[in-house]
Formats: structure tokens, C-alpha cells, sequence
């Protein structure tokens, strides 16, 4: 803003050197005119003065509202910093107060309720260390559903495989979009407890709105045939998304609509990293699923014009409907076809194949309704991946699901899979002679069931030198001889073995309490030492 002003007194000034300057010529000129000829040009040159001074007085108006505008956003900023914690049963409540921003005052026009709550538009912070600067900001909304939630094997897949650069440079906020204080708790200590780095470090924030956000949603207008209770869900969906959108905006520099019951693929960011940089066309939104309001990718820098519009028409259509309309008000002329519509919304909306997103849920968020959707672009999962193992023999006390057998997963064919472990439970990789290990790699779950890893589980070496074995008091050593040296983090574990540990005989991956889930093992890695 400063920049603005700057520039604006800069092309004034220069303005009025030049009047000036063309004012001294006339003056030297004049001699040589006179009668009417003159009269013209003094007019001209009061006129020319006049319209400059009018100008001045207009950009010193607008300085004025800048900087108007400046304070409000320094005093809000101030307000950021100085949060206020509050703790609700063990939980982080972050409670941010202030008028709503001045690129915001038009949804008074279209929710004029919130002029009665000075908060309304601010969220409660359940969980976030408030992570800004970043290239992807992915947002989730999540209801309470009657049958079953999907949240935390979306999660799952989200994070599954990302490197340690992408989890650093994205943020994932779930916006839980229910004003029941102890729902929001529980889901958000369900995150806690399965994610405790990714709270942590920031990469995952839950948020709730005010009650007072909603305007009253009892008395709306049937349309299209839908039932009341189904435009009361999908009218309450656009105050949603518009809601988690204006929190997201400022946080990056890309925005990624998600859902809270799909899966993604391993690579999805790298690949969405690609296509943005593959267009040299200006677009809107970038589209890796073709469901709904799923894997819909918008520059942050669009998202104000964009809740605006939802804003408008929140109580009309549903959301996927809207943002096509706003398509069409961009760029469609109403003097062509609709063959011609089409083609100029294609230059804004750009359909990204295969799909990186696939739509998991049976059970929708609005009560009774079934929801079988699948992308048919989607493809085939990758639900292992193979690797040059020892050999080794392999056993198991875990009850194996059907063909999912150990074998499978060790030589690379298939999958492990097998019904949920118990406090005791192991599954071990005995050499057929003493080798070096340099490092292994397990992972758990897989694409389709990315919830099915496992929990409580450590990586355990059998040393093949008893006096190395007695002799390394820098790990936990068991009661058969196995010592410790590392444990599955949401559904991976990874190491290196040190050198001081030897040739080994065997590792094991040791179940310590009963899991609720069944377990997948869809990678396994054990790379010998070369040396």
C-alpha cells in the first residue's frame, strides 16, 4: 500500500512540473498571439490547472484512505500476535477477536447477521502453530457423520510418502464444521494422538467456527426438487467452504479443496507441482478429480473474488454448481453458443488426467444419503512396492487375511495383510547367514486402506555375537536377545543400523498393544551393507 501511495505522489508530482513548464511556454509564446487566439490557450491552460488541482485533492483522499487501511490491518496483526489462550478439557484454544478486514465488509451485504457479532467470521484455533509462507495450503471440511467418519484415513493417505521438504512446505487445516465444543475436542484429540509431528511442527491445523457465523438456516427456499433437509446440508456446505477458504487465503500461495473421505495418491504433490508449471495460459482453478468439489486447486490470490461469489448465491445452488457460474460470468458471451461458453470456461478451469484423487466414502455427511461416487480416471492403486530382499526365512503369529501372505510383500508380488494385531503379536525376517544391514524400511497401510498400519510396533535386530549383543548398552535389549533400535510412526519405520551392532541374524517387528485395526505391510526394505 505504501508502494501505492508512493506512486501516486510520484506521477503528480511530475504532473505538475509539467504544467508548469508547459505554462512558461505559453507565457514566452503568447507574444505572438493575440485576441482570441490568446484568450484560447489561457483557457486551455486555467482548465489543464484546474483538472491537476482536482486530482491532487483526490489522490491525497485516496493516501488518506490507504493509510486508513494500513492501521486497520497493523492493528489487526497486533491482535494475531497478542492471542489469548484459553484451555477447554486439555485442549489449545486460540481466540482471535477483531473487525472483519476491509476486503471482507461486502459479506454484510450477503450475511448481514454478522454486523450483530463482531467475531463471527473469526475461527476458533483448536490446534496450529499458525504456519504461514508456504506453497500448498490443503483445506478439509469435516462434519459429524451418523455412520462413519473418514478423517483419519484421509489423513493417512494425504501424508503417506510425502518427503520431509513437502511436509515443510504445506499446511493441511481441518476445518471441522460443527459448533458442539466437545465434538470438536474429541476430534481434534483423535488428531493429536494419531499425528502428534504433524501438530507439532505445524503441518496440521484444526479449526471450528462460531456459532454465530450462521445465519439461520430454517426457513430456506426449496429448489430443484431437493428436499428441505437436503438445501439446509448443501446451503450450510457453501457458508463452509467460503468459511475455510478466507482462513486459508493469506496462508500460501496455492489452494487445494479437499473432502474428508478420499484417498490420494503417493505423489500427489509433485504431480500437482508439475502440471501448475507445465500452463502458459492464465487459469482459475486446476482439476485433479472430476468429483464434486474434490482436488479443485486455486491460486490463494483468487480466493476473495471466489468466496464472494459463493457468498452471493449461497442459498441457490450447490457449490460445484456456483463455481461454474462463475465461470461463465467471466468469460462467456451471451451473443454465442454454449459450444462456444464451454471453450472459453475450459481456458479457466483445466482437467488434469489421471486423477490424484479418489472419493472413499459410502456413508455421505448428509444423514441417510448412500454415495457410491468413483473416479473413473482415478485408475488402478499401487498398493505395494517391491524391493531386492535377502532371503530369509519368515514368520508370523499374526492370523493372515485370505492370499495376503508375508511371502507376498517380502519378494515384492503383493501385500501383507492380516486381522487387527495384539500385545505380543511379531512378525520376524530370519537370514540364512549372518549379514551386515546397512538400513531397512517398513511401511504399513496402502492406498485402499490407508488406515490398516501398525500401531505400537518397534523394530527389534537379533546381533549374531552374543559378547556384541551384552556389550551395546545404548539400546533396550529383550529377554530372547533382541535389541531395539527403532518403532513405526504413522504406519513407517525407517533406520539405519550402526556399525557397532555387527553382522545380525534377524529382525522382527514386535507388536506392544492390541491395535483397533487390521494391519497392511506394503513395503518392506532391507538393504545390506556393501562393506
Amino acid at each position: 500500500m505504501l508502494l501505492v501511495m508512493s506512486s501516486y505522489g510520484l506521477s503528480y508530482s511530475y504532473a505538475f512540473a509539467l504544467y508548469y513548464n508547459i505554462s512558461s511556454a505559453l507565457q514566452i509564446n503568447c507574444v505572438l498571439f493575440a485576441g482570441n487566439d490568446l484568450d484560447t490557450y489561457q483557457h486551455q491552460l486555467l482548465e489543464l490547472r484546474q483538472r491537476l488541482l482536482y486530482a491532487e485533492k483526490e489522490n491525497s483522499k485516496r493516501s488518506h484512505e490507504l493509510s486508513s487501511v494500513l492501521g486497520e490491518i497493523k492493528h489487526i496483526v497486533a491482535k494475531r500476535i497478542n492471542l489469548t489462550t484459553n484451555h477447554t478439557d486439555g485442549m489449545k484454544v486460540l481466540n482471535v477477536t477483531g473487525k472483519l478486514p476491509m476486503h471482507l465488509t461486502n459479506l454484510y451485504y450477503y450475511l448481514p447477521h454478522l454486523r450483530e457479532y463482531e467475531d463471527a467470521i473469526i475461527p476458533n484455533i483448536v490446534i496450529g502453530q499458525q504456519r504461514t509462507g508456504v506453497s500448498l495450503v490443503m483445506g478439509i471440511p469435516t462434519v459429524k457423520r451418523e455412520k462413519q467418519s473418514y478423517l483419519m484415513s484421509t489423513l493417512q493417505s494425504l501424508l503417506y510418502g510425502l518427503s520431509e521438504k513437502q511436509k515443510n512446505d504445506c499446511v493441511i487445516i481441518i476445518f471441522v464444521a460443527e459448533v458442539n465444543a466437545e465434538y470438536v475436542n474429541s476430534v481434534a484429540e483423535s488428531v493429536k494422538t494419531s499425528f502428534p509431528r504433524e501438530v507439532q511442527s505445524g503441518l496440521l491445523e484444526i479449526i471450528s467456527p462460531p456459532a454465530s457465523y450462521y445465519p439461520d438456516l430454517s426457513n430456506l427456499k426449496k429448489t430443484f426438487g431437493d428436499s428441505e433437509d437436503r438445501v439446509r446440508w448443501r446451503t450450510k456446505q457453501n457458508l463452509d467452504y467460503s468459511f475455510l477458504m478466507l482462513y486459508a487465503q493469506p496462508k500460501g500461495t496455492f489452494y487445494l479443496q479437499l473432502e474428508d473421505d478420499i484417498i490420494a495418491k503417493p505423489d500427489y504433490i509433485q504431480s500437482i507441482e508439475n502440471f501448475a508449471a507445465e500452463q502458459s495460459q492464465e487459469w482459475m482453478v486446476l482439476e485433479f478429480s472430476q468429483l464434486g468439489f474434490i482436488g479443485k486447486l486455486f491460486k490463494t490470490e483468487d480466493l476473495p473474488l471466489i468466496v464472494e461469489f459463493f457468498v452471493m448465491f449461497y442459498k441457490d445452488k450447490p457449490i460445484d454448481w456456483l463455481l461454474d457460474h462463475l465461470f461463465w460470468v467471466k468469460v462467456c458471451n451471451p451473443e454465442k453458443n454454449a459450444a462456444h461458453c464451454e471453450k472459453e470456461k475450459a481456458r479457466l478451469r483445466i482437467r488434469a488426467k489421471p486423477s490424484l484423487f479418489q472419493h472413499m466414502g459410502l456413508h455421505s455427511s448428509l444423514s441417510g444419503k448412500i454415495q457410491n461416487l468413483k473416479d473413473k480416471d482415478f485408475g488402478r492403486s499401487v498398493l505395494h512396492k517391491a524391493h531386492n530382499n535377502p532371503p530369509a526365512k519368515l514368520h508370523t503369529s499374526l492370523r493372515i487375511y485370505q492370499q495376503y501372505t508375508l511371502e507376498n510383500v517380502y519378494e515384492g508380488k503383493g501385500y501383507f495383510w492380516a486381522t487387527a494385531p495384539v500385545a505380543g503379536d511379531y512378525i520376524s525376517f530370519t537370514f540364512l547367514k549372518p549379514l551386515k544391514v546397512e538400513k531397512y524400511y517398513f511401511r504399513s497401510g496402502n492406498m485402499d486402506y490407508p488406515g490398516d498400519i501398525l500401531y505400537d510396533t518397534t523394530v527389534e535386530v537379533l546381533p549374531a555375537d552374543e559378547a556384541v549383543r551384552k556389550g551395546l548398552v545404548n539400546y533396550t535389549a529383550t529377554k530372547d536377545g533382541y535389541l531395539k533400535i527403532g518403532a513405526f510412526e504413522n504406519g513407517i519405520a525407517e533406520g539405519s543400523i550402526d556399525l557397532s551392532v555387527g553382522e545380525i541374524l534377524a529382525i522382527r517387528l514386535l507388536v506392544n498393544s492390541d491395535s483397533p485395526v487390521w494391519a497392511i505391510l506394503s513395503e518392506v526394505l532391507i538393504k545390506m551393507s556393501e562393506n
